[in-house]
Parts: structure tokens; C-alpha cells; sequence
């Protein structure tokens, strides 16, 4: 199979599908000899502690579930050879049609570590692309910012700092990225998303058994219904 979606033509990543995508990335860039990356390797590359905002604790099940959703998307694929523990590869790039090496970096970079400056994106992105200049990286800002479906958009400029700071769009827009920045909200804990999402699904259960006994008294009423008419016990 293919890359087949064009650019952002997948709905919005999650936070957790955004964070194992830049993780992909930045491996495939950094560590290419261990890349693809098994789920456990997927966890640690998630939950690190340096190089990441925030510093996240996703368990297996959160990560195996933003996998298959991210497979869903056509954004990953589960690579390996019978027999072995499965990997995982991106085709990130190749959906949304990125292929300079710095633009790659700053994307990544701002997949791992949320929204940041040029000047902290060049000092921070450099682990993946070598940026000569401040300027070098500004380019690559502007010209993801620039296409016909922007990838980066610049949020409005905190009081006090002297630079703006960029925010990637594969993910949900924040109400941020459109006006003035409140003081950012921690992030919600996996394990409460997850037992969040348990109980959804076991409401959607409980109300499917009740749908079928509603179905199995109902047809017990009907044949019931044509015994006595057939004068049947």
C-alpha cells in the first residue's frame, strides 16, 4: 500500500497521535539505525523527559489506540517480518507533501514540544537539521505558514516576549491561535482520558443490551402472537 491522502486531508490529529507522529519523525531523523520503532520504543520516545512539552505518561493502551488511528489516517503503517515484534513507520511527510530537510525539523520540533519562537526552535530543532541562521528557520516558518493549507500559523505575541510564537495545525486549532493566549491549562492525565473513553464505551453497551432485550421481547410478544393464531402451545 501507499500514501494516499493529500495535504491534511485526515481529520486533526489528537494530542497523542501528534506526539507519536513528531516521535516517528524525530527517530527516523536521529536514531535511524533502531527506526521503525515497536510500541514499547513508541512509549519511551513519547515520555521522555528532555526535549518534550509536556512531559507526558501514556501507557500501552493510549499509544496502541493512537497507532491504529493513525493507520486509519493512512499516516502510519505497521511494519515487520512474521514471527517478529511489529514496528511502526510514518508517511507523514509524504501525505502533507513536506520534503526540505528544515521545514521537516521545525514540523517535529513543534510535534514534540508545541508551540515555540525561531529563535528557540533553531537552538532546539538543531539535534535534526543543522540551521545556519535565526533567518533560516524564520524561512522555513513562513513558507509552511504560507501554503494554500498552512501547516504553521503564528499565534499572537505574549505580553512581554519579544517574538511570536508558531503553532502546527495537524492537530485541533486552539481557541489561542486566534486571539489573545491565556495562561495555558495543564494537560489532561492519560489515565483520566482513558477511563473517560471506558465509560463511553460502557454506556454504548448497556444501552445496546437494552436495545436487545427491548428486540427479544418483542419478537417472544410476536411469536406468542402466531402460536395463538395457528392455535399452537
Amino acid at each position: 500500500d501507499g500514501p494516499t491522502a493529500p495535504a491534511l486531508g485526515f481529520p486533526p490529529l489528537s494530542d497523542a497521535e501528534a506526539r507519536v507522529l513528531g516521535c516517528l519523525v524525530e527517530k527516523q531523523l536521529t536514531t535511524p539505525d533502531s527506526y521503525p520503532l515497536t510500541l514499547n520504543a513508541v512509549m519511551a520516545a513519547c515520555n521522555q523527559k528532555n526535549n518534550r512539552h509536556p512531559v507526558t505518561d501514556y501507557d500501552e493502551r493510549t499509544l496502541a489506540r493512537a497507532l491504529d488511528a493513525l493507520r486509519e489516517k493512512r499516516l502510519v503503517w505497521l511494519v515487520g517480518q512474521p514471527g517478529r515484534v511489529p514496528k511502526y513507520e510514518h508517511h507523514l511527510l509524504e501525505c502533507i507533501s513536506v520534503a526540505d530537510p528544515g521545514q521537516v525539523a521545525v514540523l517535529c520540533e513543534l510535534m514534540v514540544r508545541g508551540p515555540q519562537t525561531a529563535g528557540e526552535l533553531r537552538s532546539r530543532a538543531g539535534r535534526m537539521h543543522s540551521f545556519s541562521s535565526r533567518g533560516e528557520v524564520q524561512d522555513a516558518l513562513d513558507e509552511m505558514a504560507a501554503r494554500p493549507v498552512p501547516l504553521v500559523v503564528r499565534l499572537p505575541r505574549q505580553p512581554g516576549c519579544k517574538e511570536c510564537r508558531y503553532l502546527h495545525t495537524l492537530a485541533d486549532m486552539p481557541e489561542t491561535a486566534s486571539g489573545t493566549e491565556p495562561s495555558p491549562l495543564p494537560p489532561p492525565e492519560p489515565t483520566r482520558a482513558e477511563l473517560q473513553a471506558e465509560a463511553v464505551r460502557l454506556a454504548q453497551l448497556e444501552q445496546d443490551c437494552r436495545q436487545l432485550r427491548d428486540d427479544v421481547a418483542a419478537l417472544r410478544r410476536d411469536l406468542d402472537a402466531l402460536r395463538e393464531q395457528l392455535g399452537t402451545p
